[in-house]
């Protein structure tokens, strides 16, 4: 079993997803923490999950989005952003779909945090009215 697989059972989601941050240590590592803290702010309930080889994931009542980090994005994964109203324009990838919409955030991008705080309730919202 490799270190990687025996972190996954002995850590925690949290602790999985702080080492992934402090790991990336540039840009996306920040980008990652801030966007989490934002997500943790918007919904104080959310449930961080480690799932995919490795992607931080957050739940309320089935999956908000993901957090994977690429060389040049992070990119935010709502598993149900084609159903959520995006005024601000948040939305900058994965818009052809039926599903799922994405937010690539690269160097040196800020993203609105009431924008995407709104996105987040949104999404739990959704979420919740389908149980």
């Amino acid at each position: 079993m490799s270190a990687a697989d025996e972190d996954k059972k002995t850590k925690s989601p949290a602790q999985l997803i702080d080492a992934r941050i402090s790991e990336l240590g540039d840009w996306r590592g920040e980008t990652l923490a801030r966007v989490r803290e934002l997500i943790k702010k918007a919904d104080p309930d959310v449930v961080e999950e480690w799932k995919w080889r490795g992607v931080p994931v957050w739940e309320h009542d089935g999956q908000i989005c993901t957090g994977e980090s690429y060389k040049t994005v992070v990119k935010l994964t709502f598993a149900k952003g084609a159903s959520l109203k995006d005024p601000n324009g948040l939305f900058n990838s994965s818009l052809d779909g039926n599903v799922r919409r994405a937010i690539d955030i690269s160097e040196g991008e800020r993203i609105d945090e009431a924008a995407f705080t709104a996105l987040i309730r949104e999404a739990v919202a959704l979420n919740e009215s389908k149980r």
